[in-house]
């Protein structure tokens, strides 16, 4: 009977060498659009350039863990939206003066 060692999951294989690796070498914003090519084999490029569609929101990764799918993002903004519209708008001045005196005394 052989008996074989597992390997530790948290251990990166010898062939692997990011010693020169740059984090966020190719990182860009994706609402700006990217562009894809791809070298065939019989020497031909293929370039496919893509862009948001319209109408696409990106949610930022600490929002993403709360939101499993567009529904309830969608659920969640719907609440808000009639929340917002239960509460009365306030209209804020640029300077406050102080109290007002609304009628004279006699």
């Amino acid at each position: 009977m052989k008996t074989t060692k597992k390997k530790k999951s948290d251990e990166m294989r010898p062939e692997y060498d990011f010693s020169k690796a740059e984090r966020g070498k190719f990182y860009r914003p994706l609402d700006k659009g990217y562009t894809v090519r791809v070298h065939k084999s019989d020497g031909t490029d293929v370039v496919n350039q893509y862009t948001l569609m319209e109408g696409t929101v990106l949610l930022a990764p600490d929002v993403l863990e709360y939101f499993s799918d567009s529904q309830s993002v969608n659920e969640a903004l719907r609440s808000l939206i009639h929340l917002m519209e239960k509460v009365p708008t306030r209209k804020y001045s640029a300077q406050r003066s102080g109290a007002r005196q609304v009628a004279e005394s006699k």
